[in-house]
């Protein structure tokens, strides 16, 4: 054996399928494509495992799949297909972070949904879409957990939710105000508030920059690696 393999558990093969399935990570993709697809669907899954029947995206999958790409020189470009109901909010960061710091240019592509944290890693791309039937819910932070009843919890939430904000705003071209306004309507959501924005509904309001669908994500980002753009 030579001295830099690696000993994997028995029963795990030294597959990049296998390394993502069973130990979250993958090595650097052999691939021959230029743009590089990833999928974001179900819920974003982070430090506290989902239930199984909830299908998940899991971010200690996310990252190294965005690591191989950004050191991968036969990839030159990502598109990002989202569906996502949000998840876990320092995951879905995490993974807007990586995406936004990327060398290589990247789309993105909302189609069903991209609520909640996945409006962040929506905008967190060069160019972003929305199918036009595509649905996008702006709302403050839901805390399932136990919440004490004290200043401390409520600054912690309140820094969280700026966190998310600030990172929305500054990757978009919605203000600061208007999505405050979004994210704080009564009466359109059962129960909660919020907004919900479809299709043209979420370019109009600054979100996400146009409406298509996979011809067109394609077709943006065919210009920006030729023009060589990274915003």
């Amino acid at each position: 054996m030579r001295s830099n393999e690696t000993i994997l558990p028995e029963g795990v093969n030294n597959s990049p399928l296998s390394n993502l399935n069973d130990l979250g990570q993958i090595k650097i993709p052999d691939a021959t494509e230029r743009i590089y697809c990833l999928t974001i669907i179900g819920q974003i899954e982070g430090h506290q495992i989902l239930p199984p029947q909830s299908k998940t995206t899991k971010y200690e999958h996310i990252i190294p799949q965005l690591l191989a790409v950004e050191q991968n020189p036969k990839v030159e470009g990502i598109l990002v297909i989202l569906n996502t109901a949000g998840g876990d909010v320092e995951a879905g960061l995490a993974i807007a972070e990586m995406l936004c710091s990327l060398s290589k240019p990247s789309v993105s592509l909302v189609l069903g949904g991209g609520h909640s944290i996945g409006i962040p890693v929506a905008v967190s791309c060069t160019k972003s879409l929305i199918a036009p039937t595509g649905t996008m819910t702006v709302h403050p932070i839901r805390y399932t957990g136990l919440v004490i009843n004290g200043h401390q919890q409520f600054d912690y939430l309140q820094k969280m939710q700026q966190r998310i904000d600030q990172f929305i705003y500054s990757h978009s071209e919605i203000s600061k105000e208007k999505l405050e306004q979004f994210m704080f309507k009564t009466g359109e959501l059962a129960q909660d508030i919020g907004t919900i924005l479809i299709g043209q509904e979420a370019v109009d309001a600054g979100l996400i920059q146009a409406v298509g669908g996979v011809k067109e994500a394609f077709k943006e980002l065919d210009n920006l690696i030729t023009l060589g753009m990274v915003e």
